[in-house]
């Protein structure tokens, strides 16, 4: 089954072009079946290409996907025009004051690592939205900083910096193969990696979160929060071949210092192409997620909450 997208929205095109199954609303419209309605609260600074990655991977699921593109209310984006944002994008709080509910809602990360969470400018609203997930949302997945982020907000659990960045492509132990989201995943998984902070497995252990994913040389990966219906993420199955390769090549030309990524050339060759070693398990795990909320979430959309 399809997601549904705009027609203009680039990654409609980008996606249909790769095989993923897209369609209209016009045309979802017309069929008998109710999709999911999943939102992206896209926090990163490069909005398209983030759009593309989440796209292409719930897309590819048997189930048709109604996508929805949120912002946050008062922040100005500098990196993307603001023609697409105003065609594509709905703030958060006209959605707060809708009341209207979705099966699943995605918090990006966001490249604000050395900021305490409570100096971010959208702190205030981006815990409005955690607190509102819990009665407008069945499922929350928080990627990267938002993880980080939901795990703080709801736990206290802080994040802490590394002595240096933890960049490129990285092996996880399956720690519970028996869970859903893990449906199909081998036992070693490669994963990108591409920050500054942490978690500590013993403070996400006194919170009571699980779990699920774990590398011996960047820690949590994956951590299941049944308590409030939500995953977080705090690495990239997300990430395109190229996006380590783009973040190398920009802070090169930049002049800082920055190490190649690690694990993710081959023979760690920055002038060879990178390999994409961990696309399959990016689909399983997005996969599974939408699978997951297809089999537990209210048909009537208005008794998620409840």
């Amino acid at each position: 089954m399809p997601i549904t997208l705009p027609a203009t929205l680039p990654a409609f095109d980008i996606l249909s072009q790769e095989g993923v199954m897209v369609m209209t609303p016009e045309r979802a419209a017309r069929q008998e079946i109710r999709p999911l309605r999943i939102g992206l609260l896209n926090l990163m600074p490069k909005k398209i290409q983030t759009e593309n990655q989440f796209a292409r991977l719930i897309g590819a699921t048997p189930i048709q996907i109604d996508f929805q593109l949120i912002r946050m209310t008062a922040h100005q984006t500098k990196n993307t025009a603001a023609e697409h944002m105003a065609e594509f994008y709905r703030p958060f709080a006209e959605i707060e004051a809708s009341g209207e509910k979705f099966d699943g809602l995605i918090v990006t990360g966001a490249p604000i690592e050395h900021l305490a969470f409570e100096d971010v400018t959208y702190w205030d609203e981006l815990q409005r939205v955690f607190d509102w997930t819990q009665s407008h949302v069945f499922s929350t997945f928080g990627v990267c900083w938002g993880g980080m982020a939901m795990a703080y907000h709801f736990h206290g659990v802080a994040k802490h910096l590394l002595d240096a960045k933890a960049f490129g492509c990285f092996r996880h132990r399956n720690l519970a193969p028996t869970s859903p989201y893990l449906r199909g995943f081998s036992d070693d998984v490669l994963v990108p990696v591409s920050r500054w902070t942490e978690m500590k497995q013993d403070e996400l252990d006194r919170a009571g979160l699980r779990t699920l994913i774990a590398g011996d040389d960047t820690g949590p990966c994956l951590v299941e929060d049944p308590c409030h219906r939500a995953l977080y993420v705090f690495n990239h199955f997300e990430y395109d071949s190229t996006t380590l390769k783009d973040e190398y090549d920009r802070d090169v030309a930049a002049g800082k210092p920055i190490n190649v990524p690690a694990n993710y050339y081959p023979d760690d060759d920055p002038s060879q192409p990178p390999m994409n070693r961990w696309r399959s398990h990016a689909h399983l795990l997005y996969g599974n997620w939408v699978n997951a909320i297809y089999q537990d979430t209210p048909y009537d959309l208005a008794k998620i909450g409840s």
